[in-house]
């Protein structure tokens, strides 16, 4: 090989990266990141549950009157419906996120198809609601994805800003959040812990409890992703 390509291989790395958890990619899957910047709207969303610290999150947001979405592992359905029925019973929309919680760039698009559609059923079961919107595990986007999307009828979300709400501290998670705040934005945190039951998502409370009020003070309205991106809903 000429020298010359070898400058060509971090470059590819580089963008199988992106194509794969980039927020802004479509390379294996359409996905939205962020919704309109016209309006002081966010949409505060959830990965990994329910769990059992669920109705804590739930209690705060009801005490704020504000909704959020939240997306869920089927397997983790199974395991707590009723927790899975209170975030619907409580105005909340729910995603897929699906069953459970794999690397999809490790699947076959069959085995990843399976999954998700394994996890549209679980959650319509036991929630009776059929998710709309889907975030892959961990970001991840793979071949097949788009296809599976597509037959499922989802739409893929990312995010416009993370928390790392499992490895930060509640300050580092409020302060980052707060500083990537903006018109449209799409906040990621997690009620759950992938599939470990009886995490401690204690961090994510104390995010909850003190972002929420932070941004209905500085003028945001919270909403679904659904009221998000689709405002005439």
């Amino acid at each position: 090989m000429s020298p010359l390509a070898y400058p060509a291989v971090p470059s590819a790395c580089a963008f199988m990266a992106w194509a794969v958890r980039g927020r802004a990619s479509s390379v294996f899957a359409p996905s939205v990141w962020h919704g309109s910047r016209g309006r002081p709207a966010v949409a505060l969303t959830f990965d990994d549950g329910p769990s059992e610290g669920t109705p804590e999150i739930l209690e705060i947001l009801d005490r704020y009157h504000v909704p959020a979405t939240f997306f869920q592992c089927g397997a983790n359905v199974e395991r707590l419906p009723a927790v899975a029925r209170a975030v619907g019973q409580a105005g909340h929309a729910i995603g897929n996120h699906s069953h459970t919680h794999p690397l999809f760039c490790l699947r076959t698009p069959a085995a990843i198809e399976e999954d998700l559609r394994r996890a549209q059923e679980t959650i319509e079961a036991h929630t009776g609601i059929r998710p709309e919107w889907l975030r892959a595990p961990f970001g991840v986007r793979w071949f097949g994805l788009a296809r599976a999307q597509q037959r499922l009828k989802l739409v893929g979300v990312m995010w416009t800003a993370i928390g790392y709400d499992w490895s930060l501290k509640a300050d580092a998670v409020v302060e980052r959040l707060a500083a990537r705040v903006s018109n449209g934005a799409i906040l990621c945190l997690h009620d759950g812990r992938e599939l470990r039951a009886k995490p401690d998502i204690g961090v994510t409370v104390e995010t909850v409890q003190r972002l929420v009020p932070m941004l209905l003070d500085r003028g945001y309205t919270l909403e679904t992703v659904s009221r998000l991106l689709c405002p005439t809903i």
